[in-house]
């Protein structure tokens, strides 16, 4: 059969299944470990969250993911890798109730990264440097086949403990397969340069709320200060100190969202220690005061934003 052939009948298979285990708009967590599925009937406003080391591929739809001034668009032509955990602001761009945005992600770890790359006949290529921790990269039928019979699983939940790690390692291995399979293998590497980043901004996230120490988080990871700035650059569009500062300021704009945190509570939680520093930082990132963003996004808020 025709490789168009078979994503064509793959992602029209997806649609049917994500609908059937997502029947309704928002994000929906699945019987299976680092999967969950997305249904909106409409674009979304953007919205931000930590993008953990993942998959998110399209079935019908388009969505995109900033990171720092950079943009990625994936639909069901391609799908989005992220290798590091990342700040990132997703919008779903194509949505409507006729076809609505169907889409999953899939989280994966890197140790099951290393163990496929070591049973594999040849390694992904290493790049040359490192690269972002961002990238979008094409659908082949040989993946969206394996995922299909990943979402076939739901429907056989006494299935899924022995069968989803074995289908999982299938979709990894198509990833690493790709032409930019090295993306996510450097990462996983113990002892790399990409790998020694992936530790220090797990080390950030874990705890953004305290005073971040550049230079003994570079020895950490046993990197120079310079190095460190270089590479943390290169992955994540930003500085170590502007990473920790979007975290935060993400954190605090969902605390004021959906727990009704005031804007001084959430700014303490996170970190700051000055409201008046976290108002000026806080309407730099988006354009508006802290409240006055929550009340508009509150209006114009929607179900239809999610993760994949």
């Amino acid at each position: 059969m025709d490789d168009l052939l078979r994503e064509s009948q793959a992602l029209r298979q997806m649609a049917s299944l994500i609908r059937r285990h997502a029947p309704s708009s928002g994000t929906h967590r699945t019987s299976v470990p680092g999967l969950s599925l997305m249904h909106a009937v409409q674009a979304s406003e953007p919205l931000e969250s930590v993008y953990k080391p993942s998959i998110c591929v399209v079935a019908q739809g388009a969505k995109t993911a900033s990171l720092a001034d950079e943009t990625f668009r994936y639909d069901p032509s391609a799908y989005l890798v992220t290798s590091v955990e990342l700040p990132i602001i997703g919008r779903i761009v194509e949505a409507s109730p006729e076809v609505p945005y169907l889409s999953l992600k899939l989280s994966f770890d890197a140790d099951v990264i290393l163990d496929i790359v070591r049973e594999m006949n040849r390694s992904p290529r290493n790049p040359s440097k490192i690269s972002r921790g961002i990238a979008v990269n094409r659908t082949s039928a040989a993946l969206l086949d394996a995922i299909v019979r990943l979402l076939q699983l739901l429907g056989e939940p006494e299935d899924v403990a022995v069968l989803a790690p074995l289908t999982i390692r299938e979709i990894l291995y198509r990833v690493l397969q790709s032409e930019q399979g090295a993306l996510i293998h450097q990462f996983a590497i113990h002892g790399s340069q990409a790998n020694a980043i992936a530790q220090a901004i797990q080390s950030i996230n874990r705890q953004f709320d305290r005073p971040l120490a550049v230079e003994e988080l570079a020895k950490s990871v046993r990197l120079s200060a310079s190095a460190f700035h270089k590479h943390f650059k290169r992955v994540t569009a930003m500085s170590p100190l502007q990473y920790q500062k979007t975290v935060r300021l993400q954190e605090a704009r969902r605390l004021m969202l959906t727990e009704s945190l005031p804007a001084s509570d959430a700014a303490f939680q996170v970190g700051y220690e000055s409201p008046s520093q976290f108002s000026r930082e806080y309407a730099r990132m988006y354009g508006r005061p802290p409240m006055l963003d929550v009340q508009t996004l509150r209006a114009s808020f929607t179900s239809s934003d999610g993760v994949g």
